[in-house]
């Protein structure tokens, strides 16, 4: 399990009830399809932004109750009054992607985040009629902490695309630029300035955590096990010093083991 905003998508795996596993599979369809036109391949970026443009098209055919050559997105969508604006963010995301690679600040990056991965815990939110304020922040904060986690486990693989997702002011803040990135993490400045990014998205994770409990059942339990991946992921991140460029991190056997003990705690302390 990673912890980018699909890997971690729920894709209609056991836990999840069966009446809403193919809203799931839909969704993860269309955002899995729109972040590859923006991620994958040599394409130029013209070439990336006209094919987004037509997905953007889609959404506004299922809009005008057509179904847009997506039949069981528009089926999800009609059978759980899903909000179309989100799949919009989505995509405004990923044209985003395409043509800004560097962030100044969090700020920025919240912005981003906001669009890239809070949209997918607001629809999962909506297949289980749940819309209170409160339960949509604590998503945020989970989506947004998965998000930045992947971004700090990445920050090689990004690299080699052309990105940089550290904000250009924390990386400033700690005296660095960004060839301490293309040095591979080797200045002695490098593990402080990263664990204080993992300190961010580990703030964000246990913030929203509450979430599970108050979802409760087999989808409360699929939250826990997200939460603490995205925790662990962090926790390896630190453990290696920062040092995500010789050896990305990733859940073996017995992490899920750990994250499972976890989240038997978590429910214990509900």
């Amino acid at each position: 399990m990673g912890v980018g905003h699909y890997e971690n998508f729920p894709v209609a795996s056991w836990l999840m009830p069966a009446r809403l596993r193919p809203a799931v599979r839909a969704i993860y369809r269309f955002a899995r399809t729109a972040d590859d036109v923006a991620d994958e391949g040599d394409a130029p970026a013209p070439q990336r932004l006209a094919e987004l443009a037509r997905l953007r098209a889609v959404l506004d055919r299922i809009a005008a109750g057509e179904d847009g050559g997506w039949p069981d997105l528009a089926a999800a969508v009609r059978a759980h009054a899903l909000p179309l604006p989100l799949l919009r963010d989505l995509l405004s995301a990923f044209e985003q992607d395409v043509t800004v690679h560097r962030y100044a600040d969090y700020d920025a990056l919240y912005d981003y985040c906001r669009r890239s991965a809070n949209p997918v815990g607001r629809l999962l939110l909506a297949l289980f009629g749940v819309g209170d304020a409160e339960s949509l922040a604590q998503s945020d904060r989970i989506c947004t902490g998965l998000q930045l986690a992947n971004f700090w486990q990445d920050v090689a693989v990004d690299w080699r695309k052309g990105r940089v997702y550290l904000p250009q002011r924390e990386l400033a803040r700690f005296g660095l630029t960004e060839a301490a990135i293309a040095a591979g993490g080797t200045d002695p400045n490098w593990p402080a300035m990263m664990r204080a990014q993992t300190a961010v998205a580990r703030e964000l994770l246990r913030g929203g955590a509450s979430l599970a409990h108050r979802l409760g059942g087999r989808v409360g339990w699929e939250l826990r096990l997200v939460v603490q991946g995205g925790l662990r992921i962090l926790e390896a991140i630190d453990c290696s010093d920062g040092d995500v460029f010789r050896r990305r991190p990733q859940l073996a056997l017995g992490d899920w083991l750990r994250m499972t003990a976890r989240s038997i705690a978590m429910s214990a302390q509900a």
